[in-house]
């Protein structure tokens, strides 16, 4: 798989904080160099339509870009995806190797190749004032091509059905033979496309972009010279040329290389990447001060329009806060005077900055992957949120919403809860027991017709449900299918802040359901902050079996002054994957305590400690605890806490990591390098040394050792190949750790080659080959990296 644009991470130093945006001031405006068009004062959205499912009839087959290696379903161990789509409105899903989602359905994904799914896609865009889409397409001379070629006539027939604009984005990564390639796709294949009336024009011209030119790393090589040649080519083909370059542009610096600066102003608007540049509001403030007000003067100064990227945020690292992080990015812009933004990304699932609807809880999203949904930082938001903001973001930039820095748009259109206020709507739901397919997550889903049934003669039995943060719960609707004869079911509720210890919160009672009065029963209960609520059921009187179809669950309103903050928090524990804390009590009706980091809840507790588990080793994290009442109100928080976990000694650090090469043969992939099986490999490109692969390591590790493995069978036979090992904290610069030399490979001795070097802070690791005796290509079956 070629190296793809995940893998530019950049850092950025901090900037002015929130409470400083009113005192900041905005530059002047530039004057656009162009008049309105489709990309000039519009909003444009990267399409990537790059999915496709075993059966979809797409030309490349299997499930391309949902799983590594794509001839296998996707699953927690095969996937390239961080996000979960919100699969409703779609008119076709496709059965994956995840587990079933939480609320107990298949876990199914959806095609691009489908045209549903591209009119779906488009149909959003024109609800949300999505003007453009800037379809992607990467070298079409390889396997993907004919797919690629297919996708971009569904895309003009969804662009000319909604009333939306399209061009095409060459994304020249990997592409060797871009230089003349590219214009021979243009012209024998896509230029046909601009005879739509839904193929966007600027300036009267048909607009194309090229995305990648300059970029500082070994997948786009490409000198200043035939970069220029192929943007002066475009520009005498007529088109508007748009560059999708370096967040370091205009400098030559970090993500660019140097030299670039004449390729980059031949562009008639300039787009820069930001995607991994930060995740914070600070950082966003400090790339608006020091990078985008100077980018826009120089454009202005060369007549070149500017139309900086925007992103939603990274939904897999916690960069969202419920939507805050993409308003003040689309803030920051507006408020810039940008002539345009590109949306970053619309369907982007593999990198988690998708703004397309997204799975709202974990009852949509696979049980126990770790793929975050919507309400990741316990604010319940709606699958369209993005779409939303996206819409709101537009009339801000067109004037027709006032400039502001405070986000207008709820998380859930009625306001701060899920529709209703029924806090267990899609909530994930658990059982003692069921019986065939009547699941615990049919008393979430909405569906009267559907029910949980425990297993029968068994009692007693129960059902619970997560809410996903604390509430102060005072009542619960339970119901019965409305056809169902009247019974009663003896009923007990309780709660619990961590899904571990539960207390009464009402006793057991007999619960009438009557078909006379629709089958429903309420329970009003004393205020109770809890985070899961279980139904203990211990009789039913018309069947053996606990049974119930529909579970809502509401909590009380009103405010009250909320409990002092707590104090002396402080670090007592840590290893790889955890660390413990304790804290001084607060005061004020105090009912619990969240512990945040991220703006998170990650652990809700009734005592004064609390141990955080799931953590990623060698990671630094920042902790602090808020104290709730039984209102749910919290106090301020306490002063934070900062804790690096544990790396721990001979584990492997590289296993299952995001990895990329320089290139692949065949299906042999970069990510077999890291999948643990022996006998898979990774292979490059035959006869075009140098090649290189490497993994992220998540995060950066002092490392010491890396061990390298080629399969251990004795019909690989005996070879050196002559690399070096390379390191980077950004993925951006390199340095070497271990210098390029021969290192044998032996069947005789497991195929197997140790490196041990000085400690060395890193978290890229990358091994370059230059050479290899037994074969014109680099190869590895297994890249180890162990911490020093």
């Amino acid at each position: 798989m070629a190296l793809t644009r995940r893998t530019l991470i950049g850092s950025v130093a901090a900037g002015s904080a929130l409470a400083a945006l009113p005192e900041l001031a905005a530059p002047t405006p530039a004057a656009a160099a162009s008049p309105p068009g489709d990309v000039v004062g519009k909003i444009t959205v990267g399409y990537q339509g790059w999915f496709s499912c075993p059966g979809d009839g797409a030309p490349i087959g299997g499930w391309w870009h949902w799983s590594r290696d794509r001839f296998q379903p996707p699953s927690p161990a095969n996937t390239t995806i961080v996000s979960w789509p919100d699969m409703r409105e779609y008119a076709h899903g496709y059965t994956t190797a995840y587990p079933n989602l939480g609320n107990g359905q298949p876990a199914q994904l959806f095609s691009s190749y489908d045209q549903q799914t591209v009119d779906t896609h488009f149909r959003w865009m024109q609800e949300h004032g999505c003007d453009t889409a800037a379809l992607q397409r990467f070298n079409p001379f390889g396997d993907e091509g004919p797919t690629r070629d297919a996708m971009a006539v569904k895309v003009r027939g969804a662009a000319e059905r909604f009333g939306r604009k399209f061009y095409i984005m060459y994304d020249v990564t990997g592409w060797t033979s871009m230089q003349s390639q590219i214009k021979q796709d243009w012209t024998t294949k896509m230029s046909a496309h601009t005879a739509s009336p839904a193929y966007a024009r600027q300036n009267g011209r048909p607009v194309v972009c090229v995305w990648g030119f300059g970029f500082n790393d070994d997948g786009r090589p490409f000198a200043p010279e035939p970069c220029l040649d192929v943007v002066q080519w475009f520009k005498a083909q007529g088109c508007y040329v748009i560059g999708g370059v370096p967040t370091y542009w205009r400098e030559g610096i970090n993500d660019s290389r140097p030299g670039f600066g004449a390729v980059y102003r031949a562009f008639h608007m300039i787009s820069p990447w930001m995607v991994g540049r930060t995740g914070t509001l600070d950082g966003l403030d400090w790339f608006y001060t020091n990078v985008n007000v100077p980018d826009l003067a120089d454009c202005a100064a060369h007549g070149i329009d500017y139309q900086p990227c925007v992103m939603p945020g990274d939904l897999s690292a916690g960069h969202r806060r419920h939507g805050d992080f993409y308003w003040r990015h689309l803030y920051n812009m507006v408020r810039l005077g940008a002539q345009g933004l590109y949306v970053s990304m619309f369907d982007e699932f593999n990198e988690g900055n998708q703004i397309a609807k997204t799975s709202e809880t974990q009852a949509t999203t696979p049980a126990g992957a770790g793929i975050r949904a919507l309400d990741e930082d316990g604010t319940a938001c709606s699958a369209d949120y993005y779409l939303r903001i996206t819409a709101d973001g537009g009339r801000m930039l067109k004037g027709q919403l006032p400039l502001t820095p405070v986000r207008p748009t709820p998380p859930v259109p009625s306001g701060g809860q899920p529709p209703g206020g029924n806090l267990a709507a899609g909530r994930p739901a658990t059982a003692s027991s069921q019986n065939g397919p009547y699941v615990a997550g049919n008393a979430v889903d909405g569906d009267r017709g559907s029910y949980w049934e425990a297993a029968a003669n068994a009692f007693p039995q129960w059902w619970q449900v997560d809410l996903g943060a604390a509430h102060p719960v005072n009542r619960l609707v339970l119901a019965l299918p409305a056809g169902w004869e009247a019974r009663t079911q003896t009923i007990s509720v309780q709660g619990s802040a961590d899904g571990a210890t539960f207390t009464t919160v009402a006793a057991p009672a007999g619960v009438r359901f009557d078909p006379a009065t629709g089958n429903t029963a309420t329970l009003t209960l004393p205020a109770t902050s809890v985070r899961h609520v279980r139904v203990t059921i211990t009789g039913n009187t018309a069947w053996p079996a606990a049974q119930l179809a529909h579970v809502e669950v509401y909590a009380a309103t009103g405010s009250t002054t909320p409990p002092t903050p707590p104090t002396g928090l402080t670090v007592t524990g840590r290893t790889a994957t955890s660390v413990s804390l304790s804290w001084n009590a607060s005061t004020g009706g105090v009912a619990g305590y969240q512990v945040r980091q991220g703006g998170q809840t990650v652990a809700s507790v009734s005592g004064t400690a609390a141990t955080v588990t799931g953590l990623s080793p060698a990671t630094t994290y920042t902790f602090t605890v808020v104290a709730v009442d039984a209102a749910g109100t919290p106090s301020a928080p306490s002063n934070a806490v900062t804790v690096t976990t544990d790396a721990p000694p001979r584990t492997d650090l590289a296993r299952g990591r995001p990895t990329a090469q320089s290139s692949q043969t065949q299906t042999y992939a970069s990510a077999h390098v890291v999948d643990g099986d022996p006998h898979s490999y990774w292979e490059s490109a035959n006869g075009a040394f140098p090649q290189w692969v490497q993994v992220d390591l998540g995060a950066t590790v002092a490392i010491g050792r890396v061990v390298l493995r080629l399969p251990p069978s004795p019909a690989w036979s005996a070879r050196t190949q002559t690399l070096s090992v390379q390191g980077s904290t950004d993925g951006a610069g390199w340095s070497t750790i271990v210098p390029s030399a021969g290192r044998r490979f032996d069947p005789a001795a497991g195929n197997e080659v140790t490196l041990t070097f000085a400690a060395t802070s890193t978290r890229y690791v990358r091994i370059h080959v230059t050479g290899n005796t037994g074969w014109p290509a680099g190869q590895l079956s297994q890249l180890e990296v162990y911490a020093s």
